[in-house]
Order: C-alpha cells, then sequence, then structure tokens
C-alpha cells in the first residue's frame, strides 16, 4: 500500500476542490487513500507524488476523469426522498400545464448519477400528461461530474429489486425485461432523457433555455457554503420565474444565502 504524506494529500484535495467544487477536508484522508490504490498499483506509481504529477501531464483527460469516478459515491435509488416526487407530480405538474403556454416544460435533473432520478421525472411527467404527451416538449436534462456514471444511466438497466419502490403500472408501462434478472427503461422514457457531463465548477452552464424545475439534490453536502452558495447564484439565474429548485432533505439554505423562496421542505421557489 503507497502511502501519502500531508503535503501530498493538501495538493490533491486543493486539485479536487479547485477543479470540482469537493470538499474532502482532513477528516477523508483514509477513504481517498483507499480509493485511489488500484489506480497507483496499476500504473507503477511509487507515491501519490507521481501520481499528482500524471494527473497534471495527462492532456486526454483521462486521468482526471476516472480521479471523479474514485470519489464520488453516486448513491441513488428510485423514489428517494419520495415527498419530492409527489409534490412536483401534485402541485408542479398542474400549475405548469396551466401556466405554460407554448408546452415546453424545461427540467434538470443536476446530479443525475446512475439515472433513477431524472427517469421517475420522466414516467411522472408521461403518466401526468397521458393522450396530450405528444403535443409537449418535455426533455429532461440529466447532468453529472462522472462519465463512468452517466454511461450506465444512458443504458437505463436496473436489477429487479432496484423496482421494488416503483408502481407496479409503471414496472408494467415503462420497462421491459433483459433477462430474469434486470430490466431496461423502455425507449419513450429513456429517449425523453438527455445525458451530459457537467462540472459546477465551470463559470457558465451552457444551457440554451431557463428552467421549470432544478432537482440538485444530496450534491451540494460535498461543498464547502461558499461554493454552495455560488452554485445556487447560478440556479437561480437559470431558473424562470415561477420555476423551483429541489435540493437534499438533509440540506438547507440559509434565508440569506439565496433569493430564492422555501415553500416546502427542501423545495424552493422564484418568485
Amino acid at each position: 500500500m503507497v502511502d501519502i504524506t500531508e503535503k501530498e494529500y493538501l495538493k490533491l484535495t486543493d486539485l479536487i476542490k479547485r477543479n470540482y467544487g469537493i470538499n474532502l477536508g482532513k477528516e477523508k484522508k483514509i477513504l481517498l487513500v483507499g480509493r485511489l490504490q488500484n489506480i497507483l498499483t496499476e500504473n507503477n506509481f511509487k507515491s501519490f507524488t507521481e501520481y499528482f504529477n500524471h494527473l497534471i501531464a495527462d492532456k486526454t483527460g483521462n486521468a482526471v476523469s476516472l480521479l471523479v469516478d474514485k470519489i464520488t459515491t453516486n448513491h441513488t435509488f428510485f423514489m428517494r426522498e419520495l415527498q419530492h416526487f409527489q409534490f412536483f407530480k401534485e402541485k408542479l405538474m398542474p400549475y405548469f400545464v396551466s401556466t405554460i403556454t407554448n408546452k415546453d416544460l424545461c427540467i434538470w435533473s443536476a446530479g443525475c448519477s446512475s439515472g433513477e432520478e431524472p427517469y421517475t421525472l420522466a414516467m411522472i411527467v408521461d403518466e401526468f400528461l397521458g393522450v396530450h404527451k405528444a403535443s409537449w416538449n418535455t426533455k429532461i436534462l440529466a447532468t453529472d461530474l462522472s462519465s463512468k456514471v452517466l454511461e450506465n444511466a444512458s443504458k437505463g438497466i436496473y436489477l429487479n429489486e432496484q423496482l421494488a419502490t416503483l408502481p407496479d403500472n409503471w414496472k408494467r408501462n415503462y420497462f421491459k425485461k433483459v433477462d430474469t434478472e434486470k430490466n431496461m427503461i423502455i425507449d419513450k422514457i429513456k429517449n425523453e432523457v438527455i445525458f451530459r457531463r457537467m462540472n459546477f465548477m465551470d463559470p457558465v452552464f451552457l444551457l440554451k433555455k431557463k428552467l421549470h424545475t432544478i432537482f440538485c439534490r444530496n450534491v451540494m453536502i460535498y461543498f464547502d457554503n461558499q461554493t454552495k452558495i455560488d452554485l445556487i447564484e447560478k440556479f437561480y439565474n437559470l431558473t424562470e420565474p415561477g420555476g423551483y429548485l429541489f435540493i437534499g432533505l438533509s440540506e438547507t439554505i440559509g434565508r440569506n444565502e439565496s433569493k430564492y423562496k422555501c415553500v416546502a421542505p427542501s423545495v424552493y421557489r422564484k418568485e
């Protein structure tokens, strides 16, 4: 096992924070070292300084992309924080249908991980609009920092047990069997989700339209307070008046940290 010095750890965590906003702190040293051991072994790096120099020298971006895959957790599941999806279905969908005159509903799943969140939103929208769905543009943008997790999410394949929390009619209508253990999202729903790699530390998010809803749940827990405030301001500027931001139930936005108005637990509205 390759050990890391304090200086090497500070250099590596500073690189991660500056480029991706992820604040590991001193308490994550053992976790970071453990997750990166395979990379050091496979590349015959004798120290973390050698590995750091490799990250800086690699112009392809592959080394940094692999680092991101190693340090991000990407843990999620269908219907996580169920009350958010209920609020979106029962409160927001009727509101949007009655107020969006051009029938162009813009939703962003920011930090989409393995795809359960954007696919769930797509199924809610499809079920709510029913026969009127064809007259709406309801593409959902789903972004994440990890290229690996986006590749898996775009396949839309999930184990039987991963669908346990979904309504039975959704399992019948929106999935098809791959084999006895796996299921795939049908193309009707899969084609509603556009997966794209995005770094929240980018100075500008290149989005063509403003958004009616942004889901960014359980992502900002990895950021320090100023990084979080800056990101929320970017979200606010990209939100349509009357649009909404959802964050994780364990997260909060202080009154002086944003212009959004809190309208429900972890749900914020742009007036």
